[in-house]
């Protein structure tokens, strides 16, 4: 049963910092690639970072290149999104999803997600 689980969200600062996470189960995160894409009211899903299978490549929307860092964890079978620097334009709920383009580019042609994360952050 393929299911992905986002955690880690909350509140934070501008400045501040959130480490999010994926629980996958139902396949390895080494055989897949992994995307985080956010959603706000209003407004269509955008992508944010995804990585490949066998980690090949990583990849961020230029919004938040240089502050967030995805991860993985095969052993745990986990990804991870570390969110450095928050702004309150970051504000959404944040999805993890298989890429079925495996990080060769954002798209919104991910597989399976389930349910997100509320991150919000304050000026």
């Amino acid at each position: 049963d393929v299911q992905l689980q986002a955690s880690g969200g909350g509140l934070a600062e501008a400045g501040g910092s959130l480490r999010l996470s994926c629980r996958v189960t139902g396949f390895t995160v080494d055989d897949y690639g992994i995307g985080w894409f956010r959603r706000v009211p209003g407004k269509e899903r955008e992508g944010v970072s995804c990585i490949s299978e066998r980690d090949i490549r990583r990849r961020y929307v230029s919004s938040v290149e240089g502050r967030f860092i995805i991860s993985r964890d095969v052993a745990k079978n986990m990804v991870y999104l570390q969110m450095n620097n928050l702004q309150p334009e970051d504000t959404a709920v944040y999805h993890c999803a298989t890429d079925v383009l495996d990080c060769r580019g954002f798209h919104n042609s991910y597989g399976s997600w389930g349910p997100g994360t509320q991150v919000t952050v304050s000026s």
